[in-house]
């Protein structure tokens, strides 16, 4: 896909009963936001297993959205602040990975706060189309690509380096 062809891809993740239920009310009152989020709902922001959103990731996402009640109203008393942890342990596996940390956000939207969701998938529409196309499926067909060349590097310095053992060829041992 050409760039000028192409649209950003957003996975969304969303607390059912809050930024879901915001979701649902910013289509109900008909604003408009960008088209580019896919969400998927669940029951608390908690539950993102940071394995979710690399797989979102590797999956041809181009960033990944993460939302859920503000700290202190969460319907299962503690799993905001969970999510709060496992963001910054994210955040630290994106950068090994040389992915850029804007790619992933965390919001914590209420249930009233349909404008805050117009805006937060406006805002990072327009931040991942600026970072541009993360592509990687093909990052791993390159990384695949790097890995056969240097595993054919190994065999080959290893068999320039120590000849093969016959069968019946008993290695030498040291004798003291």
């Amino acid at each position: 896909m050409t760039p000028e062809h192409w649209s950003p891809r957003i996975v969304a993740f969303f607390c059912n009963w809050c930024t879901y239920t915001a979701a649902d009310l910013a289509g109900v009152s008909r604003m408009r936001y960008a088209p580019n989020v896919r969400v998927i709902r669940l029951m608390c922001s908690g539950r993102v297993d940071p394995q979710f959103v690399l797989d979102a990731l590797a999956r041809g996402a181009d960033g990944v959205l993460i939302g859920g009640c503000h700290p202190g109203d969460c319907h299962y008393a503690e799993g905001n602040y969970k999510m709060l942890r496992r963001f910054q342990l994210l955040k630290r596996v994106l950068r090994g990975l040389g992915i850029e940390e804007q790619r992933v956000r965390l919001e914590w939207i209420s249930a009233a706060e349909g404008e805050k969701v117009k805006a937060v998938i406006n805002e990072m529409t327009e931040q991942i189309r600026v970072l541009g196309m993360l592509g990687m499926p093909r990052r791993f067909e390159e990384w695949d690509s790097e890995m056969h060349q240097l595993e054919g590097a190994v065999r080959q310095a290893e068999s320039t380096l120590i000849p093969p053992l016959d069968d019946e060829e008993e290695p030498e041992t040291l004798h003291a």
